[in-house]
């Protein structure tokens, strides 16, 4: 379980692909702190530490996470917004997240506001009942505040803090981003899906 908000930037070191899964090799400030078997989230997605040597460590996403989220595209010298599982006896300062991407949305629109930055994404309709206009939405791990709401775009307004220490400075338009729902909307949804008997 994570909260969505981001400790530090890691930066892919390696990338090798092992049959269908793809071990990901990279370094960051936490990565001394890091544990064998520990979960951290990278752009949102909940991967398990394997491997550490010296300042790098290793995670192995497998061909399932690959299809659904975009750790696919992932290159040697990228970033991505990391995050170690929440504390018990810790701040929820952002909403529960729990690193399973829901969908892979697409940055189509990136407007700079007096300081501070605009970002539209388009997502698929189908997963259009699980956002609301002014709910927690989980954008590559960060947790935000959706508003203009349709049912295949939503906005996010990015603070100049937010800008500079996550992945947000380098989303473009046409920048692939991982989404994740608010889980207490997934509950709600599933419920009423279901037929009392």
């Amino acid at each position: 379980m994570f909260t969505g908000i981001i400790e530090c930037l890691g930066r892919v070191e390696d990338v090798i692909s092992n049959d269908a899964n793809r071990d990901i090799w990279l370094s960051s400030p936490i990565t001394h702190e890091l544990k064998i078997d520990q979960s951290v989230a990278h752009n949102g997605v909940c991967l398990t530490v394997v491997e550490i040597k010296d300042d790098k460590y290793r995670v192995t996403a497998v061909d399932e996470t690959l299809k659904k989220t975009n750790l696919s595209a992932l290159e040697n010298g990228q970033i991505v917004n990391i995050e170690r599982c929440l504390k018990v006896d810790g701040r929820l300062d952002g909403h529960f997240v729990q690193g399973h991407v829901d969908a892979v949305g697409k940055c189509i629109a990136k407007v700079e506001a007096d300081g501070s930055w605009l970002f539209k994404f388009q997502f698929p309709e189908e997963h259009a009942a699980l956002i609301v206009e002014k709910g927690s939405i989980c954008v590559n791990g960060v947790s935000l505040t959706a508003f203009d709401v349709t049912n295949a775009t939503f906005t996010v307004a990015i603070i100049p803090y937010t800008h500079e220490h996550t992945t947000f400075k380098i989303i473009e338009e046409g920048t692939s981003i991982n989404m994740e729902f608010d889980i207490l909307g997934k509950y709600l949804l599933r419920s009423a899906s279901l037929k009392v008997s």
